[in-house]
């Protein structure tokens, strides 16, 4: 039990994927892979949102990539041969994409091209990318997930600099997935989904990482899925699986649990809003969008080729 027990509320629906994008047509090797052969008509992840307040979310079951206005209308923005999960701006019309099957893609949202950014490192593929954030220098950092897991703890966590110099941080991890910095970027967290904790990875000033532990540990069918931070240092974890998203304090307590109205598999989250107060997640076996009120805005996020947040 914990000290002070959380408060418990439910999240409301922002919007639901539309009747005309939902798919079922065929078995895509994704879901042959990861629903265990069970094709699904979307898998929503990897929501951010532009100046304008426009959300974009990745489908990655069908390759594709949509914007959701203010109001809660979809649009499709790009649909390619790819497997899209997290998401960030690199510019104001430009989404840096984490893709599973092709590396780091660039997609511009305005005319729906996809070009490569990162597909391969000294010849050698990824495992699978799965998600990315930037710091205020505009370094990368991003987790290769694959199929790893406890049977095969090699998933990776990399630093990209602006130079295009890769450092591999973690080589250990079972299962990487989401991934937050601090406001001070001296830690990095780490979801460890097949692990079912969320890791603590401090950056050395040497550039390195050192004494890396489980912060925020949990059970069931699956693990920490997307990461957040507030601007006070509060940890927030999609658990997917269970239905429900965990606001933590600095020392890993839950002060918070949203819990989803509609489906068990919430996936990523982003903050949103005028004052960046609105947590938004994505509810991926139903296709939905859920939204929730907080009290304490989240971190804005870099934009690397303006400086702006």
């Amino acid at each position: 039990m914990w000290p002070t027990p959380p408060e418990v509320r439910d999240f409301e629906v922002f919007s639901r994927l539309p009747d005309r994008f939902r798919r079922r047509d065929t078995l895509t090797p994704w879901s042959a892979a990861n629903r265990l052969g069970v094709p699904g008509d979307s898998f929503l992840e990897g929501p951010v949102f532009d100046a304008a307040g426009t959300l974009h979310v990745t489908d990655i079951e069908y390759g594709r990539i949509f914007g959701i206005s203010p109001d809660g209308e979809w649009h499709l923005v790009a649909e390619f041969d790819g497997e899209p999960n997290g998401m960030k701006f690199l510019s104001p019309t430009e989404l840096l994409v984490a893709d599973y099957r092709n590396g780091l893609q660039v997609v511009d949202v305005t005319a729906g091209t996809v070009t490569a950014h990162l597909d391969r490192h000294n010849t050698e593929r990824f495992k699978g990318i799965n998600d990315l954030v930037f710091d205020s220098a505009g370094r990368l950092y991003f987790t290769d997930q694959g199929q790893t897991g406890l049977h095969d703890p090699t998933g990776r966590v990399y630093r990209l600099h602006p130079d295009g110099r890769l450092d591999q941080l973690l080589s250990t991890v079972p299962s990487p997935n989401g991934l937050v910095l601090t406001p001070d970027e001296r830690v990095l967290f780490v979801a460890a989904t097949r692990d079912n904790s969320v890791w603590r990875v401090p950056l050395m000033a040497d550039g390195g990482v050192a004494k890396v532990g489980r912060f925020f540990a949990m059970n069931g069918p699956a693990g920490p899925d997307g990461l957040a931070i507030d601007v006070e240092g509060r940890l927030v974890v999609a658990n997917a699986g269970r239905g429900v998203v965990w606001v933590l304090d600095h020392t890993a307590e839950p002060v918070l649990v949203l819990r989803s109205p509609c489906g068990p598999l919430v996936t990523n989250i982003a903050y949103g809003g005028p004052d960046r107060t609105v947590l938004y997640c994505t509810e991926s076996s139903t296709g939905t969008v859920l939204r929730a009120e907080l009290d304490i805005p989240g971190c804005p996020l870099f934009v690397p080729r303006t400086g702006r947040t």
